[in-house]
């Protein structure tokens, strides 16, 4: 009998197309964790490993049916999946090509809403620091919703209602369906871009989260936070919570109370008005007669009934004031005397008039004091000054100190 020899080619070929002929293994539906996840963002492929706690299968989901996903799949995460068994030929490994996956215990919907919500309160966007104020007197308020629904009914009747003077700016959207989170967020950058409107009201009635899935959209979330114009989100029931919700500037229960938060109550204000009329009137007349009492109390003082009475206690006051400040100058001439009479005793004793009244002199030439004979010649002129005056001179021979110098004997030398 002869042998058979097969290639790998072959082996592969023939083992994946028992797999792909076998009934049981065209359609399976399998649960287990996912491991070594591998998300390719640019094809839209997602590899993975399915495992229990025996055995791992490799698997893999591609693009087309991973765009349906409802939630974002995660390493450790037990999940649901519906496909088909088949053989990777180049390998020689076989894996499940998945077509639908679910998250075990938890709906798709109620995942993905939790990890979107999960990242963008990492990221900041739910944090109260970017909060804007509502406008108190808004002139324009748009409202996003569907134009059929009985959320922009009610929205409409409550802000004619309450304020009437507001302008309403319709933006009608889908608020249901593939196309609606798109439409959404069309609406939010083009009144940012327009500028034509003061706060956004966004939302839409009750209904499952299915019904409501278009609010809890990223792309949405994302525009709502960048948005200038302040947002409401008013979106379902109260016990209805979206992504709108957390990210809005103000979160409304209903579309009805988005519009009372939206506006002021022209009733009430034209109540309070009237209120605050009444009490500045009010006001206005007690002071009026504080003023009044004051003034009778005043016109019987004695200033006003005798003003020269006045004025002669200012004159007296005056009088005591001019006598303090003499007696206060005297003191002070007195002692600045005292002070100059000992100045002038100590120059007069340092005077050199006093010097010369002794008997003293001092010889002048040219406006300077001689200090020497040797400083002046014959014939010229000095003046000696005296106690009583000054003498003009004329030096007819100076006389040179004599000389207590010892000096040597010849026999013919003499003394001068």
């Amino acid at each position: 009998m002869a042998l058979t020899i097969l290639s790998i080619s072959q082996l592969n070929f023939y083992v994946k197309s028992v797999l792909e002929t076998n009934e049981k293994l065209r359609s399976v539906y399998l649960k287990g964790e996912i491991s070594n996840l591998t998300d390719h963002q640019r094809s839209g492929h997602i590899y993975l490993t399915l495992k229990d706690e025996k055995s791992a299968v490799r698997a893999v989901m591609f693009a087309g049916s991973a765009k349906y996903l409802k939630f974002r799949p995660e390493n450790g995460m037990t999940v649901l999946v519906r496909g088909r068994v088949s053989l990777y030929e180049a390998t020689g490994a076989y894996q499940v090509y998945i077509d639908d996956m679910q998250p075990d215990g938890i709906g798709a919907l109620n995942l993905a809403f939790e990890q979107l919500k999960k990242k963008l309160s990492a990221e900041g966007l739910f944090d109260e620091a970017y909060k804007k104020p509502l406008p108190t007197l808004p002139k324009k308020i748009s409202v996003i919703t569907s134009p059929t629904g009985a959320a922009v009914q009610d929205i409409s009747r409550i802000l004619k209602r309450r304020y009437p003077i507001g302008e309403i700016v319709m933006c009608p959207v889908l608020v249901q369906g593939d196309d609606a989170a798109g439409q959404l967020t069309d609406a939010v950058e083009k009144l940012n871009r327009l500028q034509c409107a003061d706060v956004i009201i966004i939302g839409r009635g009750g209904g499952s989260i299915e019904d409501l899935q278009a609010f809890n959209d990223e792309t949405l979330a994302r525009a709502i936070f960048a948005s200038k114009i302040p947002v409401i989100s008013a979106v379902g029931h109260e016990t209805d919570f979206t992504i709108c919700d957390f990210v809005a500037d103000v979160r409304a229960s209903t579309p009805s109370a988005g519009a009372e938060l939206a506006t002021p109550d022209l009733q009430t204000m034209y109540a309070d008005l009237a209120y605050f009329q009444e009490k500045l009137s009010e006001r206005i007349h007690s002071r009026i007669t504080f003023e009044r009492r004051r003034l009778d109390e005043l016109s019987k003082a004695n200033v006003l009934r005798s003003p020269l009475e006045a004025v002669d206690h200012m004159r007296i006051r005056l009088d005591v004031l001019s006598r303090s400040l003499m007696l206060a100058y005297s003191a002070k001439l007195s002692e600045e005397q005292k002070k100059f009479a000992g100045i002038n005793a100590k120059l007069d004793a340092l005077s050199p008039l006093k010097i010369l009244s002794r008997g003293y002199s001092i010889t002048m030439r040219g406006g300077e004091a001689v200090r020497s004979v040797q400083s002046v010649g014959m014939d010229e002129n000095i003046d000696v000054i005296l106690s009583d005056g000054t003498l003009k001179c004329k030096v007819i021979l100076p006389v040179p100190k004599k000389s207590t110098e010892t000096k040597g004997t010849t026999g013919n030398e003499k003394d001068f």
